[in-house]
């Protein structure tokens, strides 16, 4: 420990409370051994980077992650409470969330299914890949030294394939659903916290919205929204007594693709993905989204038109009614960087060469 660098030290300290002395000191090693490896980061391979800086039996360093007692939510709450104090020590915490496929071999792989690679998929056809699928939520940051911002993941949930679960007789969760358990985790551990989660259409949920919209204090939500979707007004308030049940909404509201054709389109300039500027046309309106079992949630959902024709034609929404369309557009546009992360971390830091298969090693390499 006494090799550290210094400016590494405080974030150390935030995560040595989840593990035990003797572990901490070989999963530091092994940290800073995975940022040095080129090539495969099997375990092997780590110790062959460091060599005699990796004190104790080689055997001690697989078992890290098979055999110690520890868990990633200390990890995560550590990482996440460094980045808040030390980037983003107040106002709202933008963070954003997505699922990437992280290819697995092997047949005695813990939780590995057939997953679609969105990176590789377009809109005429679809690729497969056999591995994990990893819901990741990340918060966002602004470095000084760059233009865009950084995706920096603080949790993750392993999604599994609803044959697995049948299989495993457990309860199937979507990925909007893993996202929602981490969104529900972050916002018990920073309660004093306003975070505007930014994420893709999967995440683009009634189910969600609704979660957003109970818990507005603390979260709001941005991702792509439907041009037929069903929007109506509130109910009318009931005076006196009434039979029957309460009417659950009131007059419907013409869908937002109709919308889009009678209004007129306002012009704005708009931060992009990449980090560039955009002249777009927009046209916004609010509503109260239905779906039935699940009630109203108040949106305000953007049309976005890209003047430069690169770009398809979008609507996005958002669960704060105050927010305004350029705000709604850059915080979706900024969740780009997590996509940019997960092409880092493939590149720079050997996300799918990892060769554990047991439940332990699987559920804990990957994420840390």
């Amino acid at each position: 420990m006494r090799s550290i660098p210094r400016a590494a030290e405080p974030l150390l300290r935030e995560l040595a409370d989840a593990f035990t002395r003797p572990t901490f000191g070989r999963f530091t090693v092994l940290l800073f051994a995975a940022i040095l490896t080129t090539g495969r980061r099997t375990v092997s391979n780590l110790l062959r980077t460091v060599q005699a800086l990796a004190p104790g039996h080689p055997s001690s360093y697989h078992r890290v992650f098979s055999r110690r007692r520890w868990s990633l939510w200390p990890l995560g709450r550590g990482l996440a409470g460094f980045i808040l104090r030390h980037w983003v020590p107040e106002g709202p915490v933008a963070i954003c969330g997505d699922d990437t496929v992280d290819e697995h071999r092997g047949k005695r792989v813990y939780g590995k299914a057939c997953h679609r690679d969105a990176v590789r998929s377009t809109h005429s056809f679809t690729a497969y890949r056999w591995g994990h699928k990893w819901v990741v939520l990340a918060i966002l940051v602004r470095f000084p030294f760059t233009r865009r911002l950084w995706a920096l993941p603080v949790l993750v949930a392993l999604y599994r394939s609803k044959e697995w679960n049948q299989r495993h007789k457990r309860r199937h969760k979507t990925p909007s659903e893993l996202m929602r358990q981490l969104l529900a985790v972050l916002i018990h551990w920073f309660p004093q916290r306003k975070f505007i989660f930014a994420g893709d259409g999967g995440y683009g949920t009634h189910p969600l919205a609704g979660f957003a919209h109970r818990h507005r204090a603390h979260l709001t939500l941005v991702s792509r929204f439907y041009p037929d979707a069903n929007l109506y007004v509130p109910p009318p308030e009931v005076k006196g007594k009434r039979n029957g049940r309460p009417r659950t909404k009131g007059r419907k509201l013409p869908a937002p693709e109709t919308v889009v054709r009678r209004s007129r389109r306002s012009r704005l300039t708009v931060a992009w993905y990449g980090g560039g500027q955009r002249n777009i046309e927009v046209v916004s309106n609010a509503g109260h989204w239905y779906k039935a079992g699940e009630g109203l949630v108040p949106v305000r959902w953007v049309f976005v038109h890209d003047c430069s024709g690169t770009h398809r034609d979008e609507y996005f929404f958002t669960t704060d009614l105050a927010m305004t369309p350029k705000i709604i557009i850059e915080t979706f546009t900024g969740r780009w960087s997590i996509e940019t992360t997960f092409q880092e971390m493939r590149a720079y830091l050997g996300l799918e060469t990892t060769r554990g298969w047991t439940e332990k090693t699987v559920l804990r390499v990957a994420p840390c």
